[in-house]
């Protein structure tokens, strides 16, 4: 880890972050495939920057802040498109939204005892997985024929697996920053010191 800025993952991730706004307005103005391009783009780009972060020893903190952030961005970006258009109804929206605000708690709890983020957990990973496979599909689902069936009940799935694993690994997080804010607290005590990580 280090605290390089232009690095090639860094740039790969804020290409992706720069797609965001062009996404979404390619959503909203129904231009469906393009916007299937830019997503295609995302998601390669995402695995390669991770790769090329590894296999060229670039691996940075802003990468670390950056690549989630273009995940979330871009699930954020379609779920506003596919709202407004109707495809997915607002109470998904609001569920997810709730879920990143609830998000907030716990990370300021271990801010207040001293500690740092922690890891983004494997449940979590394949709950942003899930919906970034769903919502393409979903988009697709809008369409008429056969296959654009296919693609709406697969994508349902992915969005309902998703949202539940969503939810699942705050739930996971709120209990380690529970025990590790206890863990500190008691070593704080014995030590009289302030808890770190």
């Amino acid at each position: 880890m280090n605290d390089r800025l232009w690095t090639w993952p860094n740039a790969l991730s804020l290409a992706r972050l720069l797609g965001v706004p062009i996404f979404l307005w390619l959503v909203l103005a129904e231009q469906d495939w393009w916007a299937l391009g830019i997503l295609v783009f995302a998601g390669l780009s995402d695995w390669l920057d991770g790769k090329l972060a590894r296999m060229l020893d670039q691996t940075s903190r802003i990468g670390t802040i950056l690549d989630p952030a273009a995940d979330r961005l871009y699930i954020f970006a379609t779920l506003i498109g596919l709202v407004v258009r109707d495809i997915v109804p607002l109470w998904l929206a609001v569920v997810l939204v709730a879920r990143e605000l609830y998000m907030g708690i716990p990370l300021y709890v271990l801010r207040r005892h001293g500690y740092a983020a922690l890891p983004v957990h494997f449940v979590g990973k394949a709950a942003t997985l899930c919906l970034l496979y769903a919502f393409p599909l979903l988009l697709l689902g809008a369409h008429s024929g056969a296959w654009a069936t296919v693609a709406k009940v697969v994508g349902w799935a992915f969005t309902l697996w998703g949202t539940g694993l969503y939810w699942w690994a705050a739930a996971l997080y709120t209990a380690q920053t529970r025990q590790l804010v206890r863990v500190g607290v008691s070593h704080g005590e014995l030590k009289g010191a302030e808890p770190r990580p």
